[in-house]
């Protein structure tokens, strides 16, 4: 008889590998364990950091009822501060993506990429609203999952359910990393205050200013935040050097199914600045 592996555990934060620092951000009621095979590909040649974010499975404690981007940002930033990174590339996810936006604004980001990023909308819009609904229907099924055994919590259809959501291609994904994301949501004390606050932050109408290198990519088949309407924002205003560019075949969190492509775009990323650096 074959013993089963150990479930995931909350892990406050993924730092591996050497070279340049390279800052990895999750998605809303994720955790860094959805970056773990993309940061191993990438450790070779940079400093992998991946924090989880306050409130999420393994981050800080969640103080009070109002979380939005700008505190999101602050936590970032702090820990970055922590490591002596002034300043670093960095990529995100989702959630993850528009806190790279916040933290590029604030001039820590040599590199962003910004892969299915929220944010897109106007602050209040119906945008907006679809996706605080879509993430409200979320709620009973978090709490259901909350008082299951442990052996159910991570069942074959719990991962089919995450998978359908999160991926295109369920076959293409670990059991493990669907494991840990459901495990991430299960134990996300941060998604009634995400919610609740509105992430009332200010509209991402700096987009057009915005000098740091920017590559964004976008999943084809995203079930979360769609390309169309809500990447319309990005195409529009991102200067016309920033990269724009169509993953194919994958869902909203692409690092789950597809990390070789994914550690592929943000090394060349990496490595493009990198070689424009020394031309200058």
């Amino acid at each position: 008889m074959t013993s089963r592996t150990a479930p995931p555990m909350p892990t406050k934060a993924l730092h591996t590998g050497s070279g340049d620092p390279l800052l990895l951000l999750h998605g809303f009621m994720l955790s860094p364990h959805c970056w773990e095979q993309v940061a191993f590909r990438l450790s070779g040649t940079c400093e992998v950091f991946a924090p989880a974010f306050r409130g999420h499975w393994g981050g800080p404690e969640l103080n009070g009822w109002y979380l939005d981007i700008n505190a999101l940002a602050d936590q970032i930033e702090d820990q970055l501060d922590e490591m002596g990174w002034r300043t670093c590339h960095i990529a995100g996810n989702s959630l993850g993506a528009w806190v790279g936006f916040e933290l590029a604004r604030r001039g820590r980001a040599r590199t962003l990429t910004a892969i299915a990023p929220a944010g897109g909308w106007n602050s209040p819009s119906l945008l907006q609203i679809r996706v605080g609904l879509k993430f409200l229907s979320l709620v009973p099924v978090v709490e259901i999952g909350k008082r299951m055994s442990p052996a159910l919590r991570v069942s074959a259809p719990a991962r089919r359910f995450a998978s359908l959501l999160l991926t295109k291609s369920a076959s293409a994904v670990p059991r493990r990393a669907l494991e840990a994301t459901i495990l991430s949501a299960i134990n996300c004390r941060a998604m009634l205050p995400v919610l609740l606050s509105g992430l009332r932050s200010e509209a991402l109408e700096y987009l057009p200013t915005l000098s740091t290198p920017v590559r964004l990519l976008m999943c084809e088949y995203d079930r979360v935040i769609p390309n169309r309407p809500f990447a319309e924002r990005f195409l529009r205003d991102l200067p016309e050097s920033a990269d724009r560019i169509l993953i194919h075949g994958v869902g909203h969190v692409p690092m789950l199914e597809a990390p070789d492509r994914i550690a592929t775009l943000i090394a060349e990323h990496v490595y493009a600045s990198r070689t424009h650096l020394r031309a200058v």
